[in-house]
Protein backbone atom coordinates (compact mmCIF):
# COMPACT_ATOMS: atom_id res chain seq x y z
CA UNK A 1 0.00 0.00 0.00
CA UNK A 2 1.34 3.44 -0.91
CA UNK A 3 0.88 6.51 1.29
CA UNK A 4 2.35 9.73 2.68
CA UNK A 5 4.06 10.01 6.06
CA UNK A 6 2.07 12.62 8.00
CA UNK A 7 3.63 12.27 11.45
CA UNK A 8 6.88 10.96 12.86
CA UNK A 9 7.70 10.47 16.50
CA UNK A 10 10.66 8.34 17.53
CA UNK A 11 10.52 5.21 15.42
CA UNK A 12 6.78 5.42 14.86
CA UNK A 13 5.29 6.85 11.66
CA UNK A 14 1.69 7.69 10.84
CA UNK A 15 0.88 7.14 7.17
CA UNK A 16 -2.08 8.45 5.19
CA UNK A 17 -2.85 6.00 2.39
CA UNK A 18 -4.02 7.01 -1.08
CA UNK A 19 -7.48 5.74 -0.11
CA UNK A 20 -7.60 8.05 2.93
CA UNK A 21 -6.88 5.45 5.61
CA UNK A 22 -4.49 6.36 8.45
CA UNK A 23 -2.30 3.75 10.09
CA UNK A 24 0.83 3.59 12.22
CA UNK A 25 4.01 1.97 10.90
CA UNK A 26 7.54 1.17 11.85
CA UNK A 27 10.43 1.25 9.38
CA UNK A 28 11.80 -2.00 8.00
CA UNK A 29 15.19 -2.93 9.43
CA UNK A 30 16.74 -2.87 5.96
CA UNK A 31 15.98 0.85 5.71
CA UNK A 32 17.58 1.53 9.07
CA UNK A 33 20.61 -0.49 8.03
CA UNK A 34 20.99 1.81 5.01
CA UNK A 35 20.57 4.84 7.32
CA UNK A 36 17.37 5.75 5.47
CA UNK A 37 14.76 7.19 7.79
CA UNK A 38 11.29 8.22 6.61
CA UNK A 39 10.59 11.96 6.73
CA UNK A 40 7.23 13.67 7.02
CA UNK A 41 6.07 14.20 3.47
CA UNK A 42 7.73 11.06 2.15
CA UNK A 43 5.78 8.84 -0.20
CA UNK A 44 6.31 5.32 1.07
CA UNK A 45 5.45 1.73 0.22
CA UNK A 46 4.08 -0.27 3.13
CA UNK A 47 3.18 -3.87 3.81
CA UNK A 48 1.86 -5.96 6.67
CA UNK A 49 4.43 -8.16 8.40
CA UNK A 50 3.63 -10.24 11.48
CA UNK A 51 0.31 -8.41 11.76
CA UNK A 52 1.86 -4.92 11.79
CA UNK A 53 2.26 -2.23 9.16
CA UNK A 54 5.86 -1.75 8.05
CA UNK A 55 7.42 0.84 5.73
CA UNK A 56 9.39 -1.24 3.23
CA UNK A 57 10.57 1.50 0.86
CA UNK A 58 10.83 5.28 0.49
CA UNK A 59 10.17 6.65 -2.99
CA UNK A 60 12.67 9.16 -4.45
CA UNK A 61 12.39 12.67 -2.98
CA UNK A 62 12.30 15.86 -5.03
CA UNK A 63 13.82 17.75 -2.08
CA UNK A 64 14.36 17.47 1.64
CA UNK A 65 15.31 19.45 4.71
CA UNK A 66 17.11 17.65 7.50
CA UNK A 67 15.73 19.49 10.51
CA UNK A 68 12.83 19.34 10.90
CA UNK A 69 12.85 16.21 8.70
CA UNK A 70 10.55 17.02 5.76
CA UNK A 71 10.54 15.82 2.17
CA UNK A 72 8.84 16.75 -1.12
CA UNK A 73 7.92 20.30 -0.13
CA UNK A 74 6.35 22.73 -2.59
CA UNK A 75 6.56 25.74 -0.27
CA UNK A 76 7.98 26.91 3.04
CA UNK A 77 5.88 29.53 4.82
CA UNK A 78 8.22 31.75 6.81
CA UNK A 79 6.19 33.35 9.60
CA UNK A 80 7.52 36.51 11.29
CA UNK A 81 5.87 39.08 13.49
CA UNK A 82 5.87 42.79 12.79
CA UNK A 83 6.67 43.46 16.47
CA UNK A 84 7.73 41.67 19.65
CA UNK A 85 9.93 40.14 18.34
CA UNK A 86 10.62 42.07 15.12
CA UNK A 87 11.91 40.05 12.15
CA UNK A 88 15.60 39.43 11.58
CA UNK A 89 15.84 40.36 7.89
CA UNK A 90 19.29 38.83 7.32
CA UNK A 91 18.15 35.49 8.70
CA UNK A 92 14.98 35.62 6.63
CA UNK A 93 17.01 36.28 3.50
CA UNK A 94 19.32 33.37 4.31
CA UNK A 95 16.36 31.05 4.75
CA UNK A 96 14.72 32.16 1.53
CA UNK A 97 18.00 31.72 -0.37
CA UNK A 98 18.32 28.14 0.90
CA UNK A 99 14.71 27.45 -0.09
CA UNK A 100 15.21 28.79 -3.61
CA UNK A 101 18.45 26.80 -3.87
CA UNK A 102 16.53 23.61 -3.05
CA UNK A 103 13.66 24.38 -5.41
CA UNK A 104 11.15 25.21 -2.66
CA UNK A 105 9.05 28.37 -3.02
CA UNK A 106 9.32 30.74 -0.02
CA UNK A 107 6.04 32.26 1.18
CA UNK A 108 6.35 35.20 3.55
CA UNK A 109 3.77 35.89 6.29
CA UNK A 110 4.04 38.78 8.74
CA UNK A 111 1.74 38.53 11.75
CA UNK A 112 0.57 41.00 14.42
CA UNK A 113 -0.43 43.52 11.76
CA UNK A 114 -2.70 45.07 14.40
CA UNK A 115 0.29 45.91 16.63
CA UNK A 116 3.03 46.95 14.22
CA UNK A 117 3.79 48.16 10.72
CA UNK A 118 3.63 44.83 8.91
CA UNK A 119 3.35 46.66 5.60
CA UNK A 120 6.95 47.87 6.01
CA UNK A 121 8.14 44.27 5.85
CA UNK A 122 5.59 43.13 3.29
CA UNK A 123 7.00 45.78 0.96
CA UNK A 124 10.44 44.16 1.06
CA UNK A 125 9.20 40.88 -0.38
CA UNK A 126 5.87 41.29 -2.17
CA UNK A 127 7.47 41.65 -5.62
CA UNK A 128 9.71 38.61 -5.07
CA UNK A 129 7.70 35.95 -3.23
CA UNK A 130 4.04 35.46 -2.26
CA UNK A 131 3.81 37.76 0.77
CA UNK A 132 0.98 38.38 3.24
CA UNK A 133 0.17 40.20 6.48
CA UNK A 134 -2.17 38.57 8.98
CA UNK A 135 -4.00 39.68 12.10
CA UNK A 136 -4.30 36.44 14.06
CA UNK A 137 -6.83 37.96 16.48
CA UNK A 138 -9.42 38.79 13.83
CA UNK A 139 -8.18 36.31 11.25
CA UNK A 140 -7.83 39.09 8.66
CA UNK A 141 -5.49 38.00 5.89
CA UNK A 142 -5.61 34.30 6.77
CA UNK A 143 -7.94 33.51 3.89
CA UNK A 144 -5.41 34.87 1.39
CA UNK A 145 -2.71 32.63 2.91
CA UNK A 146 -5.07 29.66 2.74
CA UNK A 147 -5.58 30.21 -0.99
CA UNK A 148 -1.81 30.30 -1.55
CA UNK A 149 -1.46 26.93 0.23
CA UNK A 150 -4.31 25.17 -1.55
CA UNK A 151 -3.24 22.04 -3.37
CA UNK A 152 0.39 22.35 -2.23
CA UNK A 153 2.53 20.65 0.40
CA UNK A 154 3.77 23.50 2.60
CA UNK A 155 5.59 23.85 5.92
CA UNK A 156 5.12 26.56 8.53
CA UNK A 157 8.43 27.82 9.94
CA UNK A 158 8.91 30.62 12.42
CA UNK A 159 10.47 31.53 15.73
CA UNK A 160 8.42 30.91 18.83
CA UNK A 161 6.18 33.80 19.76
CA UNK A 162 5.53 35.07 16.23
CA UNK A 163 2.00 33.66 16.12
CA UNK A 164 2.73 30.57 14.06
CA UNK A 165 0.43 28.30 16.06
CA UNK A 166 -2.33 30.92 16.04
CA UNK A 167 -1.97 31.20 12.28
CA UNK A 168 -2.30 27.42 12.01
CA UNK A 169 -5.54 27.58 13.98
CA UNK A 170 -6.86 30.26 11.63
CA UNK A 171 -5.88 28.23 8.57
CA UNK A 172 -7.19 24.91 9.87
CA UNK A 173 -9.92 25.36 12.50
CA UNK A 174 -9.72 22.60 15.05
CA UNK A 175 -6.09 21.74 14.31
CA UNK A 176 -5.58 22.03 18.04
CA UNK A 177 -2.27 23.88 17.86
CA UNK A 178 -1.23 25.20 21.23
CA UNK A 179 -0.35 28.85 21.52
CA UNK A 180 2.53 30.06 23.62
CA UNK A 181 2.73 33.18 25.71
CA UNK A 182 5.49 35.68 25.07
CA UNK A 183 8.16 35.80 27.75
CA UNK A 184 8.50 39.53 28.47
CA UNK A 185 11.86 39.04 30.15
CA UNK A 186 13.48 37.19 27.26
CA UNK A 187 11.28 38.67 24.50
CA UNK A 188 11.02 35.12 23.18
CA UNK A 189 8.17 32.69 22.99
CA UNK A 190 7.87 29.39 24.75
CA UNK A 191 8.16 26.81 21.99
CA UNK A 192 5.00 24.71 22.13
CA UNK A 193 5.69 22.63 18.99
CA UNK A 194 7.20 19.34 20.10
CA UNK A 195 7.23 17.43 16.81
CA UNK A 196 6.39 17.84 13.15
CA UNK A 197 2.85 16.93 12.08
CA UNK A 198 1.16 17.28 8.71
CA UNK A 199 -2.45 18.43 8.46
CA UNK A 200 -4.63 17.91 5.37
CA UNK A 201 -5.93 21.28 4.16
CA UNK A 202 -9.69 21.71 3.66
CA UNK A 203 -9.16 22.86 0.04
CA UNK A 204 -6.63 20.14 -0.77
CA UNK A 205 -2.93 19.90 -0.05
CA UNK A 206 -1.05 19.49 3.22
CA UNK A 207 0.47 21.82 5.82
CA UNK A 208 3.29 20.83 8.18
CA UNK A 209 3.66 22.56 11.54
CA UNK A 210 7.31 22.66 12.52
CA UNK A 211 9.53 23.84 15.38
CA UNK A 212 11.07 27.32 15.19
CA UNK A 213 13.74 28.74 12.88
CA UNK A 214 16.44 27.50 15.24
CA UNK A 215 15.56 23.97 14.12
CA UNK A 216 15.64 24.77 10.39
CA UNK A 217 18.63 23.23 8.64
CA UNK A 218 19.51 21.25 5.54
CA UNK A 219 22.09 18.62 4.78
CA UNK A 220 25.61 19.93 5.50
CA UNK A 221 26.45 19.20 1.86
CA UNK A 222 23.70 21.56 0.63
CA UNK A 223 26.17 24.43 0.37
CA UNK A 224 25.57 27.60 -1.64
CA UNK A 225 28.92 28.66 -3.09
CA UNK A 226 29.51 32.28 -4.02
CA UNK A 227 29.07 31.70 -7.77
CA UNK A 228 25.60 30.20 -7.18
CA UNK A 229 24.36 32.77 -4.66
CA UNK A 230 23.08 35.22 -7.29
CA UNK A 231 20.63 32.56 -8.50
CA UNK A 232 19.09 32.35 -5.03
CA UNK A 233 17.86 35.97 -5.24
CA UNK A 234 15.06 35.82 -7.84
CA UNK A 235 14.95 39.61 -8.26
CA UNK A 236 18.51 39.49 -9.66
CA UNK A 237 17.54 37.16 -12.50
CA UNK A 238 16.62 39.77 -15.12
CA UNK A 239 20.00 41.52 -14.63
CA UNK A 240 22.32 38.51 -14.55
CA UNK A 241 24.53 38.41 -17.65
CA UNK A 242 24.19 42.15 -18.29
CA UNK A 243 27.17 43.28 -16.20
CA UNK A 244 30.35 44.65 -17.81
CA UNK A 245 32.43 41.81 -16.36
CA UNK A 246 31.52 38.14 -16.69
CA UNK A 247 32.83 37.36 -13.20
CA UNK A 248 31.00 40.28 -11.56
CA UNK A 249 30.26 39.63 -7.89
CA UNK A 250 27.56 42.37 -7.82
CA UNK A 251 29.13 44.13 -4.83
CA UNK A 252 31.36 47.04 -5.90
CA UNK A 253 32.18 46.55 -9.61
CA UNK A 254 31.80 49.27 -12.21
CA UNK A 255 29.22 48.46 -14.84
CA UNK A 256 27.29 46.05 -12.61
CA UNK A 257 23.67 45.78 -13.78
CA UNK A 258 22.48 44.69 -10.34
CA UNK A 259 24.11 47.67 -8.61
CA UNK A 260 22.51 49.94 -11.20
CA UNK A 261 19.11 48.36 -10.42
CA UNK A 262 19.85 48.96 -6.74
CA UNK A 263 20.53 52.65 -7.37
CA UNK A 264 17.29 52.90 -9.35
CA UNK A 265 15.31 51.34 -6.50
CA UNK A 266 14.39 48.22 -8.48
CA UNK A 267 16.28 46.00 -6.06
CA UNK A 268 15.72 46.51 -2.34
CA UNK A 269 18.70 47.78 -0.30
CA UNK A 270 18.16 45.31 2.56
CA UNK A 271 18.07 42.37 0.15
CA UNK A 272 21.30 43.44 -1.54
CA UNK A 273 22.92 44.03 1.86
CA UNK A 274 22.00 40.46 2.83
CA UNK A 275 23.43 39.21 -0.45
CA UNK A 276 26.74 40.98 0.23
CA UNK A 277 26.97 39.52 3.75
CA UNK A 278 26.14 36.03 2.48
CA UNK A 279 28.69 36.38 -0.34
CA UNK A 280 31.40 37.22 2.19
CA UNK A 281 30.52 34.05 4.12
CA UNK A 282 30.42 31.97 0.92
CA UNK A 283 33.91 33.16 -0.06
CA UNK A 284 35.28 31.33 2.97
CA UNK A 285 33.80 27.97 1.96
CA UNK A 286 36.24 25.34 0.73
CA UNK A 287 34.66 22.80 -1.65
CA UNK A 288 36.84 19.94 -0.46
CA UNK A 289 35.38 20.29 3.04
CA UNK A 290 31.92 19.42 1.72
CA UNK A 291 32.57 16.45 -0.51
CA UNK A 292 30.55 13.40 0.46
Amino acid sequence: MRGRVISAYGGSFKVLSESGEEFTCTARGALRAKDKSPYCGDTVETEIAAGEYVIKDILPRKNEIVRPPLANLDQIVFVSSAVSPPPNILNLDKFTAVSVFKGILPVMVFTKSDLGDAEKYVGLYRDIFPTFSVDNVTGEGAEDVKKALSGKFSALCGNSGVGKSSLLNNLIPGAGAKTGDISRKLRRGKNTTRRTDIFPLPGGGFLADTPGFAAFSTDRYDVIYKDSLQDCFPEFEQFIGKCRFNDCSHRTEQGCAILEALREGIICESRHRSYVEMYAEAEKLKPWNFKK
